[in-house]
């Protein structure tokens, strides 16, 4: 297994678990799309705020998106994701000791974040868009692939798997062989299940109970799962108030071969995964 990844300036040690927090520059994500708007105008300030919050909270990442993936979302253009992007990336750049993923399949917003000071690319396309391939191999960034059925505006369309664990690992598996053939060294790449992209309730119970599954790909691995469907559709919460069923998949993430887990609630979750951490090591 890779222990440590070279993040631009900063290195990222994965013998520990880390934290993501969500930074979502977009005026329809399914959780704060909007919360960083004023009079249709991003607030640069309120969102450094956030991220400044999030990393004394204690996450090492800070995710910045441009482009809401909700189940149903239209794609935004490429200079309307630069706009919303670049300034947040420069800003946290300029302000934060922290690393910087940007959440983008686009490969000018790669390409331009990373000018600006990005650490990581955090796809959900896994570098399926024309470019993206030869951009993120340019970079020398490492690239977290993430699977996902289709497209955000028809992912939960009725998405059908005959295994979902076996299928999203054959999917990594072709996924990886295309990168090492497009010059990206394995060294460089994370994967992400996609929780809840193109994937029943029944679907994402079974891919994290058998996490340990795409363990074996000796990649580390990121999951994302704060405040999504999967847990209103088990306890009946509405988005704000699903922190607890958050919490209990984190920590079975973890348990099962998780290296980052990508939240909303940074401080509890931080707390909940030191503490997993610990018995996991059986050291404090």
């Amino acid at each position: 297994m890779i222990h440590t990844i070279r993040c631009g300036s900063r290195i990222l040690d994965l013998s520990r678990p880390h934290i993501m927090g969500v930074l979502n520059v977009t005026s329809d994500s399914f959780s704060d799309g909007g919360n960083f708007y004023q009079q249709q105008q991003l607030n640069i300030d309120h969102a450094l705020r956030h991220a400044e919050t999030m990393l004394r909270e204690g996450a090492s990442i800070i995710d910045v998106g441009g482009e809401s993936t909700r189940p149903g979302a239209a794609p935004v253009n490429c200079q309307q994701e630069l706009e919303r992007v670049l300034p947040m990336v420069t800003a946290i750049n300029q302000r934060l000791d922290v690393i910087i993923s940007v959440d983008t399949s686009t490969p000018e917003v790669m390409q331009a974040a990373a000018d600006a000071g990005a650490g990581m690319i955090n796809d959900v396309r896994s570098l399926a868009r024309v470019g993206a391939l030869h951009v993120a191999a340019e970079l020398d960034l490492p690239i977290c692939l993430m699977h996902m059925l289709g497209e955000p505006k028809t992912m939960q369309d009725n998405p059908q798997y005959d295994d979902v664990t076996t299928e999203i690992g054959d999917f990594f598996r072709k996924r990886i062989a295309v990168c090492e053939t497009g010059g990206i060294e394995r060294s460089r790449l994370l994967i992400d299940p996609g929780f809840g992209f193109g994937k029943t309730l029944q679907h994402n119970l079974q891919l994290l109970n058998r996490l340990s599954q795409l363990a074996q790909l000796d990649l580390p691995i990121l999951v994302g799962m704060s405040r999504k469907s999967m847990i209103d559709k088990v306890l009946k919460k509405s988005v704000h108030d699903r922190l607890y069923g958050g919490l209990a998949l984190a920590v079975m993430a973890l348990e099962r071969g998780a290296h980052i887990v990508r939240v909303h609630d940074v401080s509890p979750t931080r707390e909940v995964v030191h503490m997993a951490a610990a018995v996991l090591a059986e050291n404090v």
